[in-house]
């Protein structure tokens, strides 16, 4: 096959400028200024071949498939020298496809115990280095296996995870085996026993590098047989006899560098090492407590040996070694991976000290011990980005690891330590990271990618990050083949979108769409993407241009799906939530008309209130809340059982209360939000710093997420009572949310009705008493709309809600709880529920004895109370002696409450309070006019709405005699006065606009 491509030819002016051409890839005798087609097979094979090398085995497999000349260039054994398949699912058929392509393989690396088990079936019987990880499952058989069939292997590394099942036997087949064996590391072996160790030193005889990390035994008489041995490392290992070790260990010739970082190593033993042995030139000690702690040790008296210590000057001791070859102590690692003159002697040093430092530190911020913050700032973070310029590509992933890891303070409440991410930042870490993670190695791109996302918790690196192009690198990376690069990827993309400043950003890079990619692309595959990429989706969400894109792109079909096929519950909330934002932009955009369309959307929302874990009760809570402000949506919830799911919710909050009264109430975290009465929509907002469980990522997940059938929908009536039994001690955020869905749900008479029929008016008096404001605004809202029924009132009045509502509008700190509770109460008692009372509350209910007139007098007073609240004397007489604009401006002023403007009431409930402007009673006259003053202000969302409304109604009339109404209260006279002044105010803008 030969593909052709036209030159590129540029436009200078009027003349056309042929681009440089190369005479490798053209005819002879061809003139510049012909129009000319280059044949890419013609290629020298050198250049494609180092093309090749750049790309990654996905990019190369795809580019090999090219032609046919590519197709066989893409084999050659030079681009088979090493293999990386970590990233890669590698069973005994996968590794057979490849053997053809693995003759010549020398180094291979691998993940977890099905790659082990596949190892053999590559037939690279030359392979020199083999590295494991994630190898807690790989058995003394496995490794037997391996090591049989590679005798020419020079090194072995399993860990940074522990080899739990290997034991000394397989120890003893590798030496066995591989008589070339030069270096051997193994993480986590529970006993090395002298005669596996005897074993290597009789069968390895060029054996220089031995490491026994993190084990609970080592045989330190042994270890001294080993004379070939040059570096040794027992870092982590407990159990060691130091004793011994000091007595025997010096006898080794050829020992040159030995770390005892994170033992219980005392000073005597390293005095005695230093004086003793001859060969011995550094010794590593990093987090030693006793050495710490011991005030006499001083390292400086070290018989001109190095030893490196967290008290001392790791990189002014590290530039010790050489002589003069930096002016800054800092630049020792660059200035010595840029001698010109090496010396192999420190280069051996230098190289075993970049594997052994990195490898000790990522363990020493993993396990976060006390006492570390002014090590890490200064000279920890400085040695991690040192490191992460190393040649050795394990170094590097490792320091970009240390960096992701060691900012974290709290990874369930996603909180870092600032200093530390803006040392990085100072440092020239994010140049750094950003560089990673442009490399063609998915490994560096993975956890360069991951540092990238926990440092952009701080606002302060996020901007940097995003000025430095980070955006767009993260959301290339986002579309990566490889699950773990995008996974991280995406959690970069969650903590960016954080920022309002760089969602727009996010989206001009492509990220919402490749974001929504990721969850089709991965959506049988592990938790971690799904969850990143949805968490993102739902902060980008809570921006109107943003949440336009997602919905564009697919967004809202790809969270649906995951709502109702996902079972694991991280992905649930962050699918949740992110619907919840999509759906929180009212009028701005037609996404919650959308969500509420997309089929099963609102199915699996109420499915999901059945949750056992809180966090997705929560937020499904919350969609269904502000998917209640449509029409359609509202009936729809209403039909898939969510009126009785958000009951039954609530229902638990009752016993809540209970057992708080008997001191027996857990604690929960309170989310602040601001719940309104549109009727009560309100927007999620992401979580500040948030990957929390969330946001802040501190190892990859090897999970599978179950992808199950999507629940039938003959499920519904068992979702009804579901979250009751799983909600004992739901915490505020919960709690706002059920009552905020119930009071969009109480819009409709019908769902009213249903949900004082299910149960519900108990609970939401229950969480009346709160003590958080949200919970009470949320909850006075739903009982608002609940006591506009007759019947409901007098549910209400049974279950004690009078005493609730007196309490909310008497003491809440929410004006907006307090002014709902007032119009509930007055809604109970207009007069409507008295004939109601007469016959009972209904036929499936037995009316309790309740005493309605003291119930009536308690409600009017607290009502009036609440009113004169609004109500300073010097204004309201300035208002009644005259009749300026600004005197009733003043008055107006005063008496606004802000957040009131937000509510949308129907032509009833209008209707209703025009007829409360002739009711008997003075205070329901005054709460009326209040009402509709707040209602009607200028400037309100609904106000042109409400306007109208009230002419429909023949307002006007009514309000002009109550404002002259003789034996009307000043207040009532005031209110009303504003209103008609409202009225006018609206109808002169509309002729004007006319």
């Amino acid at each position: 096959m030969s593909r052709r491509v036209r030159r590129k030819v540029a436009r200078k002016g009027k003349d056309k400028v042929v681009l440089p051409s190369y005479p490798e890839i053209e005819d002879e005798g061809l003139s510049l200024d012909q129009k000319v087609v280059v044949d890419w097979t013609r290629l020298p094979d050198d250049t494609v071949i180092q093309l090749f090398s750049s790309l990654n085995y996905r990019d190369r497999a795809s580019l090999s498939s090219t032609c046919r000349t590519w197709r066989s260039l893409g084999i050659s054994p030079c681009l088979w020298q090493s293999l990386d398949l970590r990233a890669h699912k590698c069973d005994a058929t996968t590794a057979a496809s490849l053997a053809t392509r693995c003759m010549n393989l020398q180094k291979l690396r691998f993940r977890g115990a099905e790659s082990a088990d596949a190892i053999i079936n590559l037939q690279a019987r030359g392979l020199r280095e083999i590295s494991g990880d994630y190898c807690r499952k790989i058995t003394d058989a496995t490794l037997s296996v391996i090591v049989a069939r590679h005798e020419a292997l020079e090194s072995l590394q399993l860990g940074p995870d522990f080899c739990e099942r290997i034991s000394s036997d397989a120890i003893k087949a590798i030496a066995i085996c591989c008589p070339k064996l030069r270096k051997l590391k193994l993480s986590g072996i529970r006993d090395v026993d002298g005669e596996a160790i005897n074993a290597l030193a009789k069968h390895c005889q060029n054996l220089t590098d031995i490491g026994f990390i993190d084990c609970l035994h080592v045989d330190e008489i042994a270890l001294a047989n080993v004379v070939s041995l040059q570096f040794l490392s027992v870092a982590g290992t407990t159990n060691m006899k130091w004793s011994l070790v000091s007595q025997h260990w010096s006898k080794l010739p050829n020992l040159t560098g030995l770390d005892v970082s994170r033992t219980d190593v005392v000073p005597t033993t390293v005095l005695r090492l230093l004086s003793s042995s001859r060969s011995l030139k550094v010794l590593c000690a990093l987090n030693c407590t006793a050495l710490e702690e011991d005030a006499n040790f001083a390292t400086n008296n070290n018989k001109g040996k190095l030893v490196l210590t967290l008290s001392t000057d790791i990189f002014k001791g590290l530039a010790s070694l050489f002589a003069d070859i930096t002016k800054k102590e800092r630049n020792v690692f660059s200035d010595w991976r840029n001698l010109k003159k090496k010396d192999k002697n420190l280069d051996e040093i230098m190289t075993w000290l970049e594997w052994i430092i990195s490898h000790s530190l990522l363990r020493m911020a993993e396990s976060n011990p006390q006492g570390l913050g002014s090590f890490w700032l200064s000279q920890g973070a400085g040695l991690l980005l040192s490191l992460m310029q190393s040649s050795q590509e394990d170094v590097q992933e490792r320091a970009a690891t240390g960096l992701a890891t060691f900012v974290v303070i709290d990874d369930e409440n996603a909180s870092i330590d600032s200093g530390r991410a803006e040392t990085v930042m100072r440092d020239g870490g994010i140049r750094l990271l950003l560089n990673l993670a442009r490399s063609w190695r998915e490994g560096l791109q993975s956890e360069a990618a991951k540092a990238i996302a926990n440092l952009s918790v701080n606002t302060n690196v996020a901007k940097a990050v995003a000025e430095e192009g980070g955006i767009n690198i993260l959301a290339n990376l986002a579309r990566s083949m490889n699950r773990l690069v995008a996974e991280e990827a995406a959690g970069g993309l969650w903590n960016l979108s954080v920022g309002e400043e760089h969602k727009g950003a996010i989206a001009e890079a492509g990220g919402v769409k490749a974001l929504v990619d990721l969850i089709f692309k991965w959506s049988s595959g592990g938790d971690g993407v799904l969850e990143r990429a949805a968490g993102a989706l739902a902060n980008l969400a809570a921006d109107d241009k943003c949440s336009m894109e997602v919905a564009v792109v697919g967004g809202v079909h790809a969270l649906v799906m995951l709502a109702r096929c996902c079972k694991f519950e991280g992905v649930q909330e962050q699918a949740a939530r992110a619907l919840a934002n999509l759906a929180a932009h009212g009028d701005s955009n037609s996404n919650n008309a959308a969500v509420g369309q997309e089929a099963g959307a609102l199915e699996a929302l109420v499915q999901l209130t059945r949750s056992p874990h809180e966090g997705v009760r929560q937020e499904a809570a919350g969609a269904l809340w502000n998917l209640s402000f449509d029409d359609r949506n509202r009936e729809a919830i209403a039909a898939a059982g969510g009126v009785e799911a958000l009951c039954s919710s609530v229902k638990k909050k009752e016993r809540l209360e209970q057992r708080k009264n008997r001191g027996e109430e857990r604690g929960g975290p309170t989310v602040k939000s601001k719940g309104r009465k549109e009727k009560g929509r309100r927007r999620r907002k992401e979580e500040e710093g948030t990957t929390g469980t969330t946001s802040v990522c501190l190892s990859m997940s090897t999970n599978e997420v179950d992808f199950g059938m999507p629940f039938n929908v003959d499920e519904r009536s068992r979702s009804r009572v579901a979250l009751a039994n799983s909600c004992s001690n739901a915490s505020p955020g919960l709690q706002e949310r059920a009552a905020g869905a119930l009071w969009g749900l109480s819009v409709s008479e019908a769902n009213s009705i249903a949900i004082g029929r299910e149960g519900g008016v108990a609970p939401l008096i229950a969480l009346a008493n709160s003590e958080c404001e949200d919970v009470h605004e949320t909850a006075a809202g739903a009982l608002w709309n609940l006591a506009f029924t007759p019947g409901n009132a007098l549910r209400i009045v049974e279950e004690g809600g009078v005493p609730a509502l007196v309490h909310l509008c008497f003491k809440s700190a929410s004006k907006m709880a307090r002014f709902m509770a007032a119009l509930a109460l007055a809604y109970m008692f207009d007069g409507r529920m008295d004939e109601f009372a007469l016959v009972g509350t209904s036929s499936e209910s037995i009316s309790k004895s309740v005493n309605l007139d003291g119930a009536r007098r308690m409600a009017l007073r607290h009502i009036e109370t609440f009113i004169l609240t609004f109500s300073d004397p010097h204004t309201f007489a300035a208002a009644a002696a005259s009749s300026a604009p600004a005197a009733l401006a003043q008055v107006t002023e005063s008496a606004r409450i802000q957040e009131a403007g937000h509510l949308r009431c129907s032509g009833a409930e209008v209707g209703r309070f025009v007829a409360m402007l002739r009711n008997p009673s003075s205070i329901l006259k005054a709460c009326a006019a209040f009402a509709l003053l707040q209602f009607t202000i200028p400037g309100g969302r609904h106000a042109v709405h409400h306007v109208g409304l009230l002419q429909n109604a023949g307002a006007p009339r009514v309000l002009r005699a109550a404002a002259a109404a003789a034996t009307a209260p000043l207040e009532a006279k005031i209110f009303a006065r504003i209103v008609l002044r409202n009225l006018e105010h609206h109808q002169i803008e509309l002729q004007s606009k006319e």
